[in-house]
């Protein structure tokens, strides 16, 4: 068969130059009617192959049955069935041709969604491990929320998966938003939904915006399809280069990249920009209600002798002289607040680390006047002849000789020395 080159060739010097075919023909080592043919030719030849056998066919009919009756088996499982020697490569090939066969399609549609109408959330975990203070780093969960009409993404970081930081974070998108949308998307989180029933803490966060949370389906992350390629969106154009120094800058630099790059980009799907639908999108949404709803970690202690309360694994300091009371505690990133009674007894800036242990100066002083004003208030009962009980009632102090007669105890304090009787060897001399 004539090759290309030699077909382009033959002519451009027969119509161009005008060189006879029997010159054609004698130069290039051809018959003269195959230089004819590739005259009159106007498409370039083909090489065309016929089929080829392969090492597998004779493998497919048993490759069928075992797809007929089980349409997910893996590869190598069907290669230890079919007796299958060689290498796996030519056998996948001819797996991913038949099984679409055996598997009934499951088609996606596509969704329009109405402004205002849903937002999906996700947790992302970059890998860059954040410094978070007392010489440790971690990976910490960064809650991103995508808009279905607009498109517009927001994401925080955030110190755990618990269900009060996850609640604070999107409070913290949601306010910034100034709206939210009507529903919230999330898939099995165990702190929102992981049994399949909205938590307490999810349910409570819902009917106080006035808003819904649907879970999606369980392994089915198409569901939420448009955060899950923002959190990818992520990997490839955020963090690539970047570097951290702590949580609250890792949240300012992704604050400004997505104003400045991601929600200003052009979008295929929706032929815009997210910025130019959000007006749109804004406007559908719900507006917030006038009582913020209730969102960090939460809890209820009565303070013992060791003035601390635990918050995440770190133990904080609280006023020693609210020792003995119920004491509640309240958490968001940013702070810890502990309150008695309607007072305000600790604060301090929330620590991302881990077991960590940390102190007010002013409690560990307290603690130590309350001691100082204990021990001297002993003191001033012993000389007084009196003891305070562990709960603050006095006590007197009984002299041991009335404990005796309350026994009927005999006993001289003022014994008289009796002489002692002669030995057997004094007797004898």
């Amino acid at each position: 068969m004539i090759k290309l080159e030699e077909w382009a060739e033959i002519r451009r010097l027969h119509l161009a130059e005008g060189v006879p075919i029997k010159e054609l023909a004698r130069r290039f080592g051809l018959s003269r009617n195959t230089v004819r043919s590739a005259v009159r030719a106007v498409e370039p030849p083909r090489r065309e192959r016929g089929p080829r056998g392969s090492s597998v066919d004779a493998f497919e009919p048993q490759i069928r049955s075992l797809l007929a009756q089980w349409p997910s088996m893996p590869v190598p499982v069907i290669a230890e069935r079919v007796g299958w020697t060689r290498s796996l490569t030519v056998l996948k090939d001819r797996v991913r041709r038949l099984r679409p066969l055996f598997v009934p399609p499951d088609p996606a549609d596509r969704i329009e969604y109405r402004p205002g109408e849903v937002a999906q959330c996700d947790l992302w975990f970059p890998e860059p491990q954040i410094p978070v203070g007392a010489g440790q780093r971690r990976v910490l969960p960064v809650l991103a929320m995508t808009c279905g009409h607009s498109r517009v993404t927001d994401a925080v970081m955030i110190p755990s998966r618990r269900a009060g930081d996850i609640l604070a974070g999107m409070w913290e998108i949601i306010g910034g938003w100034g709206g939210c949308p009507r529903t919230l998307v999330w898939d099995r989180e165990s702190a929102i939904g992981g049994t399949g029933k909205l938590t307490a803490e999810a349910t409570s966060f819902a009917g106080t915006l006035g808003v819904g949370i649907r879970l999606a389906p369980p392994r089915d992350p198409e569901s939420k399809g448009l955060v899950e390629r923002r959190n990818g969106y992520f990997e490839t154009s955020f963090l690539p280069g970047r570097t951290f120094t702590s949580p609250f800058d890792f949240n300012i630099q992704i604050d400004d990249w997505l104003t400045t790059r991601a929600n200003v980009r052009h979008v295929r799907a929706i032929g815009a920009s997210p910025a130019q639908r959000w007006d749109a999108d804004r406007a559908g949404m719900v507006g917030l209600p006038p009582v913020a709803p209730a969102v960090g970690l939460t809890h209820r202690v009565r303070l013992g002798r060791d003035y601390y309360v635990r918050v995440d694994s770190n133990d904080y300091s609280v006023d020693p002289r609210a020792i003995g009371r119920f004491v509640d505690v309240f958490a968001d990133p940013a702070r810890v607040v502990a309150s008695c009674a309607g007072q305000v007894v600790a604060e301090h800036d929330r620590c991302w680390a881990t077991r960590q242990t940390i102190t007010d100066p002013t409690h560990q002083a307290t603690a130590r006047l309350l001691r100082a004003e204990l021990a001297q208030r002993r003191r001033e009962l012993d000389r007084e002849g009196t003891r305070s009980h562990a709960d603050g009632h006095v006590v007197a102090i009984r002299a041991l000789p009335d404990y005796d007669d309350l026994f009927g105890v005999d006993f001289d304090p003022h014994p008289v020395e009796r002489p002692s009787e002669p030995t057997i060897a004094e007797g004898i001399s």
